[in-house]
């Protein structure tokens, strides 16, 4: 990398998102049923996502690890929310905040260089994400636009999907760009769910709004996400779950069938579908290569309906959300509105 390139000669191509719309993958993907290793894995995984499609019961969870958004996945995830393809999504706070909703403000990631010389590119405040740049000076913007919204919020504890929200909210208001996963799921009641919300610009920009309004405090309530998404597994106890990587956002999906028991809710099930892409190996012990079959041991997935995929996310993800919108399970689905049943009072939590 040169020394003498400009910040706008580095930040000059932006990163395109996929459209699953514009191209029918079912005949590949089929014919990937009949090869081997992960082409046939991923096709048995795309199976069972339409099978999630059409079982009309069925609450579809979507979880989502790594960097996704600005390797151009984000108009994926739009696409499902619109389609009816996803109920409700748990995602790492980057996905959301400092990739989606950054997005949603007029700001855009962009192609760069792996070799790049970092030292260079922290000169010239752009930071690098593998081969994509972002400019940090816009992310203090969001940043700065976080801590604007919780300090016009009531003083409290708040759920993460509470605050997200409040960010859709923001974005209609202020008539941002709304092709965007945070807006799209605010207008179709779909809650977005971030366990580890500080995990992320997020993060800065509650720290700046505590630091100075220490009377006037938002803070974020990790166990009232937990206790919201396990409402809507004892409330929708059929469930499927698209797990985008592992981390945080996988552990907490798979965890509600063991809190909705804990609760008294002992009849709740299994997930009953579950499909998973990781480049994670199970053989270290970690939770994001741990197993689909080893979540059964922990009574958290059935093993009817489920499928390990060990391939990149940028490469197997579209190619699922593909067949799944071109088989087009969908059409007799209808959105939950899931965000409605939470702003509702609770069910008793004793099983009762």
């Amino acid at each position: 990398m040169h020394t003498d390139l400009t910040r706008e000669e580095l930040l000059k191509e932006p990163v395109r998102h996929i459209d699953i719309k514009s191209l029918d993958v079912v005949p590949m993907i089929e014919q990937m049923a009949g090869t081997a290793f992960q082409a046939r894995n991923l096709a048995k995984a795309a199976s069972i996502m339409d099978r999630m499609q059409n079982d009309t019961d069925c609450a579809v969870i979507l979880t989502l690890a790594g960097s996704l958004v600005s390797a151009g996945l984000r108009q994926v995830v739009v696409d499902m929310i619109e389609h009816n393809m996803v109920d409700a999504v748990v995602s790492t706070g980057a996905n959301i905040v400092d990739q989606d909703f950054f997005e949603a403000l007029g700001f855009r990631h962009y192609r760069g260089d792996p070799f790049a010389d970092d030292a260079v590119l922290r000169e010239l405040h752009i930071d690098r994400i593998y081969d994509t740049y972002i400019d940090e000076d816009e992310l203090r913007i969001c940043d700065d636009t976080v801590a604007a919204i919780a300090g016009g919020m009531v003083p409290g504890a708040y759920s993460s999907r509470e605050f997200i929200m409040e960010m859709g909210r923001y974005i209609e208001e202020k008539g941002l760009e709304k092709n965007s996963i945070v807006y799209r799921a605010y207008e179709k009641g779909v809650p977005i769910f971030v366990p580890a919300f500080s995990d992320c610009s997020a993060g800065f920009g509650l720290v700046h709004q505590q630091w100075n309004n220490p009377d006037r405090q938002v803070t974020i309530d990790s166990v009232k996400d937990f206790r919201e998404l396990t409402r809507i597994k004892i409330e929708n106890d059929r469930t499927g779950i698209v797990m985008i990587g592992g981390g945080v956002p996988k552990n907490f999906t798979q965890d509600i069938v063991v809190a909705a028991e804990v609760l008294g809710y002992e009849e709740v099930s299994m997930h009953t579908y579950a499909v998973q892409v990781t480049v994670a190996d199970e053989r270290d012990g970690g939770l994001s290569g741990s197993t689909l079959k080893e979540a059964s041991s922990w009574g958290k997935v059935d093993t009817v309906f489920e499928q390990m995929v060990f391939a990149e996310a940028t490469i197997a993800f579209p190619l699922l959300a593909g067949y799944a919108y071109h088989k087009k399970g969908w059409r007799a689905r209808t959105g939950k509105n899931f965000n409605a049943l939470l702003a509702r009072q609770p069910v008793p939590e004793n099983g009762g």
